[in-house]
């Protein structure tokens, strides 16, 4: 048994493509194509056919991908010596993306820590695409901050926190005194934050169950324009409460608790299994993690995808 086919179907399972995982792997696409048929031979099922212009896996591969996926992950950290990490005179660049308003509340305390500890580490932070693109597959991102635990098998992931949904309003707003009910909360004017410019959220969803509506006027692609506009108009919006803090703090903004009963919004780091043993990336993430706990409340203690105890990186 070659055991080098287990990458190829590994890479082949992932990207759902001859092409794409002959770049991953650094093989000329004849050469991965030869390598499927090998694979073909070995397992007696196609793995992936031609639908229309895109490849799909079969049931078999379905059931291989997971399988497929940790056999690799053992192995590589099987032949993968064991490093000390010298941070001092690590040479890496790493690309975060995430939502506004956690790379708001991460980013001044992350770049000043890495620059204490590793002074060599360059650091790109990126907002979220409008669309899901597969970026930490293709190595495009190392590390994703985000509300959503993901749905693919071969990104690991780590719930850090979590926050409280609130509603913000400027301080002299008509609505702002006391608490605000259902018969208030109608009567407000809304923005919403989606990166998509989506109107509809749980909120609505939590309002229609009671048979009550809201006027949403226009969405916003982050928390940061958002807010602005709720500062200068009579226009609210909902935010997460701790991160968004320092921001609501500086436009001299209040904030209220909702009238309804919503669940607290997830802090999720999500990473490329491939970097699950790479000690650079994992003192990374563990930098991330302390950052957010620090900036929500930290409930979620660390649970992660990948199995390790909570506090390992």
């Amino acid at each position: 048994m070659d055991l080098n086919l287990l990458v190829a179907l590994d890479a082949l399972l992932e990207e759902n493509s001859v092409t794409a995982a002959a770049d991953r792997l650094s093989l000329s696409p004849p050469a991965m194509s030869r390598t499927l048929a090998r694979i073909r031979r070995a397992t007696g099922d196609d793995i992936l056919v031609r639908t229309g212009r895109t490849m799909v896996p079969t049931p078999r591969a379905v059931e291989l991908r997971e399988e497929t996926r940790d056999l690799v992950r053992r192995a590589t950290a099987v032949l993968t010596p064991v490093r000390r990490l010298d941070l001092a005179g690590l040479n890496r660049h790493f690309t975060v993306r995430g939502h506004d308003a956690l790379l708001a509340a991460l980013a001044a305390p992350l770049i000043a820590r890495v620059g204490a500890t590793a002074p060599n580490i360059h650091l790109s932070l990126l907002a979220e695409s409008s669309a899901d693109r597969p970026d930490l597959a293709r190595g495009q991102v190392d590390l994703e901050i985000g509300a959503d635990e993901p749905g693919r098998p071969e990104i690991s992931s780590e719930v850090v926190g979590t926050d409280r949904i609130v509603l913000t309003l400027r301080r002299g707003h008509p609505l702002a005194k006391g608490r605000v009910g259902l018969d208030k909360l109608v009567r407000m004017t809304f923005v919403t934050v989606s990166r998509r410019g989506r109107l509809h959220n749980a909120i609505d969803d939590a309002l229609a169950e009671r048979g009550l509506r809201r006027r949403v006027i226009a969405s916003l692609p982050t928390s940061a324009a958002a807010l602005d506009v709720v500062s200068r108009s009579d226009a609210v919006a909902v935010v997460a409460e701790r991160v968004c803090r320092p921001a609501s703090a500086r436009l001299g903004l209040v904030t209220r608790r909702l009238p309804l009963e919503l669940p607290p919004t997830q802090v999720v780091l999500t990473w490329h299994h491939r970097h699950d043993s790479d000690p650079a990336h994992a003192w990374l993430r563990g930098q991330v993690r302390d950052v957010l706990r620090e900036a929500t409340d930290g409930t979620a203690k660390g649970r992660s995808t990948t199995g390790r105890p909570r506090g390992s990186a």
